[in-house]
């Protein structure tokens, strides 16, 4: 209780004498605002661009923690993982393949398929051939077909709502429902680098996919950020292969008949991976090609995210020591002035830790009002560079003021006026009585 009451009573003296001196008060501020601030940006700048780094990792690769499963390529790999994956949305099957919709039998506007930016129509004239041995060879097509409209894509066939593992923003549109029957008129979600193809361009609704018997009519649903720079559609799995044979689909003759498949998951969906290995296995796939990934980009990146924090919190800190000496300097200055209070308190009988307390309260309530204005100066900041550079970074799109930057603020307050009022609070501390009789 009496700690109590001593703590109150520096707190409130240490008030009044900021009070008392609002100038200097202002100054010390001034000296330390930068150093804390700088603090508060570079924690704020790194949790920024981790949570990003890591946002672009899970729409490639998927969230922490999940696995991705890579199945044999086989004649019937498709067909028992459709059987297997119903009733189990856990689990995500996705296989690819390639597709143009536009105009029949004429070269791409972006053959391969490749960004419309490098877009060239000449390599469409060059094919890649591979034999069974596994060679495989560019060579260079003697009648290629004229340039049209068409547009090329790479096709990803979904058995089910992969946005739970890699999440995919849907920027315009919607999604595909994967409740109901497949539809015949197959409909499609473009990835972003897809819809500013066809914004460019128009093609007519004719879509041919790779090893396909006949054209589908599609329907677009949908725009999403998959962040990828390849043009890309999403379909349904049961849509697209109501169009393509999966045991037809042959992306490279050297992994032998059928389309592969690669399933997102997680670690306790196991157990699905297990039954499928089996059937396919049974089914005469080989079981070696079944190869587990398991998604840890945090621990990954982390040391070079920590890395790059520390050396820039290293050139923060340098700043907050200049803020440091700034209340230091004020400090001794102002005990300097008051020697003869302070002496008076002594010779009333003030202790000697209640005065250390009141100098070392001054500095505390100077450091965490700095904090205070420096986090509210970031929180305003970052606002403001969300709504004018937003629409141009993507970065700063919906961008909240990460927590841990107002912590590391507050701390950096709190050790400035540690640092800064510790030696005018020993100086203090260690007046002697005498000084006011001398007075």
């Amino acid at each position: 209780m009496a700690l109590s009451g001593k703590l109150r009573s520096a707190v409130v003296i240490g008030g009044q004498g900021i009070r008392a001196r609002k100038l200097r008060t202002f100054l010390s501020m001034i000296s330390l605002f930068l150093g804390v601030l700088a603090v508060v940006a570079v924690q704020a700048g790194s949790e920024i661009a981790n949570r990003a780094l890591l946002a672009d990792i899970e729409l490639q690769q998927g969230k922490d923690g999940s696995v991705n499963v890579s199945l044999p390529q086989h004649a019937k790999t498709v067909e028992i993982t459709q059987e297997v994956l119903r009733g189990h949305p856990e689990v995500v099957g996705a296989t690819g393949t390639k597709a143009t919709i536009g105009e029949p039998g004429v070269i791409a506007i972006n053959p391969g398929p490749v960004p419309f930016k490098y877009a060239d129509r000449s390599q469409g004239a060059y094919e890649v051939v591979c034999e069974s041995n596994g060679y495989c060879e560019q060579r260079r097509v003697e009648n290629p077909a004229p340039p049209g409209q068409a547009i090329e894509l790479q096709l990803v066939g979904l058995t089910g709502d992969i946005r739970q593992f890699r999440p995919f923003q849907v920027r315009a549109g919607q999604w595909l429902d994967f409740g109901g029957e497949p539809s015949l008129s197959p409909g499609l979600v473009l990835n972003k680098e897809a819809a500013t193809g066809f914004a460019q361009n128009r093609v007519p609704a004719q879509m041919r996919v790779e090893g396909g018997t006949a054209d589908a009519t599609p329907r677009i649903l949908g725009v999403v950020d998959d962040g990828s720079s390849t043009p890309t559609a999403y379909v349904r799995a049961d849509e697209l292969f109501t169009w393509l044979s999966p045991g037809a689909a042959t992306p490279d003759p050297r992994m032998g008949g059928g389309a592969s498949m690669t399933l997102y998951m997680w670690p306790s969906s196991q157990p699905v991976v297990q039954t499928l290995t089996a059937r396919l296995t049974g089914a005469g796939a080989d079981p070696s090609q079944v190869y587990s990934n398991a998604v840890d980009s945090r621990e990954r990146i982390g040391s070079e995210l920590d890395l790059m924090r520390w050396i820039f919190l290293g050139m923060a800190a340098l700043v907050l020591l200049i803020g440091v000496a700034g209340i230091l300097n004020v400090g001794l200055a102002t005990v300097g002035e008051r020697i003869e209070e302070f002496a008076l308190r002594r010779a009333v009988g003030t202790p000697r830790l209640l005065l250390a307390g009141i100098v070392l309260a001054e500095t505390l309530i100077i450091g965490l009002l700095t904090a205070a204005a420096a986090i509210g100066v970031g929180v305003v900041g970052l606002q403001l560079a969300g709504k004018v550079l937003g629409s141009r970074t993507q970065l700063l799109q919906d961008v909240a003021f990460p927590w841990q930057a107002g912590v590391a603020g507050v701390a950096a307050g709190l050790i400035a006026g540690i640092l800064g009022g510790l030696l005018p609070a020993i100086r203090a501390a260690r007046i002697p009585i005498a000084t006011v009789m001398r007075a």
